[in-house]
């Protein structure tokens, strides 16, 4: 055989398969682009994360195989935010650096430490803040969320479908949450276990007893309808309820804030009226022990302040 003519064979099929090669690679990574879409629209939160760069991704992954780190991905996710484990805690460390050198610059060297404790307390609180937000949000859904799955299910249709439907008609963050719930059924998850799941997800005593009607009603069976609507007129006059109980508390809850505010308020004015007056002060033993009993008790009159604020309905 004439080996130039060989070399020429040999050289088309190496084209025509890289040409084969590339439009394949090119079809994979557009149907990818369009699922990434797809399930971004969706508004799961874990797959509308995916469409940008995740940053520190060895720290996440690290963090990840850690039992802290489930908990903290577990608490983050309850809070709908696009953020990692590892995101967080690089942000939670930067914000530690912040205000520990702030504190030594603006009032002693003493009284670093204390603000990069603070610090982590501000990053965890403010985590808390963003659950508790969504948990509220969420509460306030609930009647119509309630609405809606009496009237699919009193038009026919299954429980599940009736999720699904829900799941398309609400908005954030009931909406994410039923696309969850509705994706799990979807896998196989037993309706039980995922309605458990989003309970645990966004505690509330409403919330549970939406989860245990469905769940019997769905074990049980019975007139799921009328314990919907009924279900319904009740959520929404603890709904009413709830927003009048925030409006009478709503100066205990700045009382909480107030107190620790004017407290360091106090303290600026005090070095800014004798300037290294906090140097002499936190020079000794007894000196720290002072401001150390003194930032103790401002974080125990917060939290006294805020339980007595916290009233369940």
């Amino acid at each position: 055989m004439n080996p130039t003519l060989l070399t020429i064979g040999v050289a088309l099929l190496c084209g025509v398969l890289g040409v084969i090669g590339t439009q394949l690679y090119a079809s994979g990574s557009a149907q990818r682009a369009a699922l990434v879409a797809r399930l971004a629209q969706t508004g799961e939160p874990e797959a509308a994360g995916r469409g940008r760069r995740r940053r520190f991704r060895a720290l996440d992954r690290r963090v990840r195989r850690t039992r802290f780190g489930r908990r903290l991905e577990l608490r983050i996710s309850a809070t709908g935010l696009d953020l990692t484990p590892g995101e967080f805690l690089v942000a939670m460390a930067a914000t530690v650096t912040a205000l520990w050198i702030t504190g030594q610059s603006l009032l002693s060297p003493f009284f670093g430490p204390l603000c990069g404790f603070l610090g982590v307390w501000v990053a965890l609180g403010f985590l808390n803040w963003q659950r508790q937000k969504r948990i509220e949000k969420f509460i306030n859904q609930l009647p119509e969320l309630s609405r809606i799955l009496a009237n699919a299910t009193h038009a026919g249709l299954a429980l599940r479908m009736a999720l699904s439907m829900a799941a398309d008609e609400m908005e954030a963050p009931a909406g994410d949450e039923l696309e969850r719930v509705a994706q799990q059924l979807a896998v196989g998850t037993s309706l039980d276990e995922a309605l458990g799941e989003l309970a645990e997800r966004l505690p509330s005593r409403e919330l549970v007893v939406l989860v245990t009607t469905l769940v019997l009603a769905n074990k049980a069976g019975g007139t799921v309808v009328a314990s919907l609507r009924n279900l319904t007129e009740t959520l929404e006059e603890r709904k009413e309820t709830r927003r009048e109980v925030r409006t009478q508390l709503s100066q205990v809850s700045m009382t909480a804030y107030a107190v620790p505010v004017i407290g360091i308020g106090s303290l600026l004015m005090i070095d800014n009226m004798q300037p290294g007056a906090l140097d002499r002060m936190t020079g000794s033993g007894l000196g720290q022990f002072a401001v150390v009993l003194a930032f103790g008790l401002y974080v125990v009159g917060f939290v006294v302040i805020r339980r007595f604020s916290k009233i369940d309905v």
